[in-house]
C-alpha cells in the first residue's frame, strides 16, 4: 500500500491549515498509483448523520448507481469500481478525519462533500496526497481559489448565486428593503455576504443581516426584531431544517413578506417542516435533477427511482456525473495514477453528462454554469420565470 504523504490529524493542525488560506499553499500535488489493485476505489464523503443526512444519502446513492452501471459494463480498464462512503457530518473536524481515513484506504479519487464547511478543510488533505477531488455541491469560492490543481466543482459558486439572487430580488421582484439571514457556517455566511454586496450595489437596502444558531428551533426573537424594520423580502441562506421552521413561525407571527432561500433549501423536507406556509417561497439553485432537460437526464431520474424507491436528490445528478468523469479520466489515461487522472480531467472537452456539457476552467470551476429560481407551488418546486 502506498504510504500517505501527509495526514492532517489534530485540531491544532486543522486550525493552522485554515488560517493559512490564500497564504502561499502549494499548487503541486503528490503522485500516486494503485495500478496493482484489482479495484478502483472512489471515496464518497457526505453528511450521513445530522440535519443534512438526507442530502448525504442522496449523494452516496447516486455514486453507487453510477458505479453499478459502470461495473455492469465491465468496469473501467478491466477493474470494478468500489464506492467507499464515509460520514463527514458537514463538520470541519469530522470531515478532516474522514479525508484522512480515505487517504489510508488508498482511494483513487473522491467525489463528495455536500457542505463547504466540510469540503474546505478536507481538500487540503486530498491535495497533499495527490487525490483527485470532485465536489457535487460545495459552493464556497475559496474551494477553487487555493491554487490546488486536483479540485473540481460541479456546480456554481456562492459569489455567482449571491449576485444572481440580488439581481432577482431587486430588479425582478422589485424589493428594495431586504433582510438576509444565515447560520454563520462557511457556506451560508459566504452566500449571505455575496447577496448583501449584490443588493447594495444595485441600490437596494439590507435592513437586517444576522446569524442564527445552527439547529435553532425558536425564531420568535429574530422575527420580533424583523417586524419593526418592515422588510419587503427575507433571504435565508441556511439549510432547510431551520428554514422550514423560520418560514412557518414567521407566518404564524404575522410577518408576511416574500421569503427566498438559497440552494441548501432545495429539498421537499422544507415543505414538510413549513407546511402551508411554504407556499410561494422562492429557492435559488443550480438546475438540479428535477429541472434538467439534457439527454439522459430523464433516464437517470427513472433509474434512480427504480433503484432506491424514492426521487433523486437535488445534487444526485451532479454526483452521478462526477463518478462518471473519474471513470472517463481513468479510461482515457489507461491508468489509476492520480496525477494522470487529474491531468486528464483538466483536458476533458465537452463531457456529456446528465447535467449537461461539462468543461472545467484552470481553477477547477465548471464553465457555463447557471442558476435558476424555483417556487413552491401546491407542495412542489416549480421553475419560475419571474
Amino acid at each position: 500500500m502506498k504510504i500517505p504523504k501527509k495526514l492532517v490529524i489534530t485540531a491544532g493542525t486543522l486550525l493552522l491549515g485554515l488560517s493559512l488560506v490564500g497564504c502561499g499553499k502549494s499548487s503541486e500535488v503528490a503522485g500516486g498509483s494503485n495500478e496493482k489493485s484489482n479495484v478502483i476505489k472512489i471515496g464518497v464523503p457526505a453528511p450521513l448523520s445530522g440535519q443534512s443526512a438526507k442530502m448525504g444519502s442522496d449523494i452516496v446513492n447516486a455514486a453507487k448507481l453510477a458505479a453499478s452501471e459502470l461495473n455492469e459494463k465491465g468496469g473501467v480498464i478491466g477493474k470494478k469500481i468500489k464506492i467507499v462512503p464515509i460520514d463527514d457530518a458537514c463538520d470541519a473536524q469530522v470531515a478532516t478525519q474522514a479525508a484522512n481515513k480515505l487517504v489510508t484506504s488508498n482511494v483513487d479519487a473522491v467525489v463528495g462533500h455536500y457542505c463547504s464547511s466540510a469540503a474546505l478543510p478536507a481538500e487540503t488533505v486530498y491535495n497533499e496526497n495527490g487525490i483527485p477531488f470532485i465536489t457535487p455541491s460545495s459552493s464556497n469560492p475559496q474551494l477553487t481559489e487555493q491554487g490546488f490543481t486536483n479540485v473540481f466543482r460541479m456546480i456554481g459558486r456562492d459569489d455567482q448565486q449571491g449576485k444572481f439572487m440580488a439581481d432577482y430580488l431587486v430588479n425582478v421582484k422589485h424589493k428594495k428593503n431586504i433582510a438576509i439571514l444565515h447560520d454563520n457556517t462557511t457556506y451560508t455566511k459566504g452566500l449571505a455576504t455575496e447577496a448583501k454586496t449584490g443588493v447594495e450595489k444595485l441600490g437596494g437596502k439590507v435592513a437586517f443581516f444576522e446569524a442564527v444558531t445552527p439547529g435553532e428551533k425558536d425564531f420568535s426573537v429574530i422575527i420580533s426584531k424583523l417586524k419593526p424594520l418592515k422588510p419587503d423580502a427575507i433571504y435565508w441562506t441556511g439549510f432547510y431544517a431551520e428554514g422550514g421552521l423560520l418560514i412557518k413561525q414567521a407566518k404564524e407571527l404575522g410577518l408576511n413578506v416574500l421569503f427566498a432561500a438559497g440552494d441548501g433549501n432545495n429539498d421537499t423536507t422544507l415543505m414538510k417542516i413549513a407546511g402551508p406556509a411554504s407556499e410561494g417561497v422562492i429557492v435559488s439553485t443550480a438546475p438540479t435533477t428535477e429541472f434538467l432537460n439534457n439527454a439522459g437526464a430523464g433516464d437517470f431520474v427513472t433509474k434512480y427511482k427504480e433503484a432506491y424507491s424514492e426521487d433523486a436528490g437535488p445534487f444526485s445528478s451532479y454526483t452521478y456525473d462526477g463518478v462518471n468523469i473519474i471513470a472517463e479520466a481513468i479510461k482515457e489515461a489507461k491508468s489509476q495514477d492520480r496525477k494522470k487522472i487529474i491531468d486528464t480531467i483538466h483536458g476533458l472537452k465537452d463531457f456529456q453528462g446528465v447535467t449537461g456539457t461539462i468543461n472545467f476552467d484552470d481553477k477547477g470551476d465548471r464553465k457555463g454554469i447557471s442558476y435558476i429560481t424555483t417556487q413552491v407551488q401546491d407542495g412542489k418546486f416549480v421553475a419560475t420565470q419571474n
